[in-house]
């Protein structure tokens, strides 16, 4: 079925405003306390989603290219009907056979290269990051960690550690050790002919620190698209010379696909492989089950076995019916719908339309991604490339009030994220741009 004529049949939901929203937002405060944040100065009620729309209480319409949770998009039909037929059927844990479990890790080892042919379930991201940890100490026997700067891989108190994007008073053990992010527009090196070999080389830095600490690596975690650092142009070869330190020094390489994966960069069906290299192992979260909270891990026999003589896994909602259900229900959507190809093709429309609105719009300093993933870095002037931060908050703000939910990223959050459920198409990607001109224009002229 071609991309965008899939039927959700869901005009016959009427929303339902269930209280004013000064309301609502006492009664957050009073029940879920003050740790949680919102999105947007006037935050949104969003009552019912359908493909790459959100509906407001008030039943007004966004344009949803913030979340790439809804892979297939919000509600997908196919994956809804997956997860009731087998809800209804069976739903238990992996300490019993089922076909279910079995038939979808072989269709997602499938996807990983040679090698990599086991995979571990878990619930979110989080547990698919931590598994990951222990798999690597228990491979390599040591327990030193290397993150790169202001990155984000989960909330659990150990994920909590190599997550370097949010301030916090927690402290950091020395174990973990942080690297530049290989941004070619702002980082250290940016513009440097040798910026690959320069950024790769602070993998060294971190390996001695590391050794003053009495630790050895363990493994080197990335997002392989880089998405909280920003969304850089990486510099080609950077990652491959980068995981040849880690390994060299005997650490493995972990790819944290939880973003990039599934076929969301267009080019290729992981972020690993726009890189040319290899993981030991790999990660994945969200949009696996397009909302449905189910994660995993893949890796080698090598790695398991390993951790297999000191410990063992078990998650009671990991790998249930259900979660493979709505997993394998993904997979049957993206590759019927040919939904990489179409990410691709998509981006790239999206892209040209991006250069053209820049031509106009001075506070572009620089369009980079891929496919359904692509990064806009505001700019008070392109030459001194000054972040425009408070531009970028308040076209965000402006695009939510004209019916588009936009994110930002990156160190100083001026970089506008543009990650939608991957159905999004030219259309879409035309009002994004109509919009996306009018609140870059009222933002610059309120910014003087």
């Amino acid at each position: 079925m071609p991309v965008g004529t899939v039927k959700w049949n869901m005009s016959d939901r009427k929303p339902t405003n269930s209280g004013l929203p000064d309301t609502l937002l006492g009664r957050r405060k009073r029940l879920l306390g003050s740790a949680y944040r919102l999105f947007y100065d006037q935050p949104v009620h969003i009552v019912r989603g359908e493909g790459v729309w959100l509906f407001d209480a008030d039943g007004k319409r966004y344009l949803d290219v913030y979340n790439n949770v809804p892979h297939v998009g919000h509600c997908h039909p196919q994956v809804v009907e997956a997860v009731c037929k087998q809800l209804q059927t069976l739903n238990t844990h992996t300490r019993y056979l089922h076909e279910t479990v079995l038939d979808y890790a072989a269709r997602l080892t499938a996807k990983f290269p040679a090698g990599l042919d086991i995979a571990m379930f878990a619930c979110t991201g989080t547990e698919a990051n931590e598994l990951a940890l222990r798999l690597a100490r228990a491979r390599t026997g040591a327990s030193g960690m290397i993150v790169t700067e202001n990155a984000y891989h989960g909330t659990s108190w150990a994920i909590a550690q190599i997550t370097t994007t949010y301030g916090t008073s927690e402290k950091r053990a020395d174990n973990i050790v942080t690297v530049p992010s290989p941004d070619s527009y702002r980082g250290p090196f940016a513009g440097d002919t040798h910026a690959a070999d320069k950024y790769a080389a602070c993998l060294e830095n971190a390996i001695e620190e590391l050794a003053r600490h009495g630790h050895r690596p363990a493994a080197f975690i990335v997002d392989t698209i880089f998405a909280n650092e920003g969304i850089p142009a990486v510099p080609p070869g950077y990652l491959a010379k980068a995981v040849k330190t880690v390994r060299d020094a005997g650490g493995l390489f972990v790819a944290d696909e939880v973003q990039p994966g599934f076929g969301r960069l267009g080019s290729h069906f992981w972020g690993f492989e726009k890189h040319g290299v290899t993981p030991d192992i790999a990660t994945m979260g969200k949009p696996m089950g397009n909302g449905y909270p189910v994660s995993a891990v893949v890796t080698s026999s090598e790695v398991v076995n390993a951790f297999q003589q000191h410990s063992h896994y078990f998650n009671t909602f990991a790998g249930t019916p259900v979660a493979c259900a709505a997993a394998s229900a993904v997979l049957d959507v993206i590759e019927a719908q040919g939904l990489q190809a179409h990410a691709l093709e998509t981006g790239r429309y999206l892209k040209d339309g991006l250069k053209e609105l820049a031509a106009n719009q001075p506070m572009i300093g620089d369009i980079r991604g891929s496919g359904m993933f692509i990064g806009i870095e505001l700019v008070k002037d392109r030459a001194s490339r000054e972040p425009a931060v408070f531009e970028t908050e308040k076209a965000i703000n402006l695009l939510r009030e004209n019916g588009v939910l936009i994110g930002s990223t990156g160190q100083f959050d001026n970089v506008l994220k543009i990650r939608p459920p991957v159905v999004f198409t030219r259309q879409n990607a035309d009002l994004l741009l109509e919009k996306l001109s009018t609140a870059l224009t009222a933002a610059g002229v309120e910014s003087g």
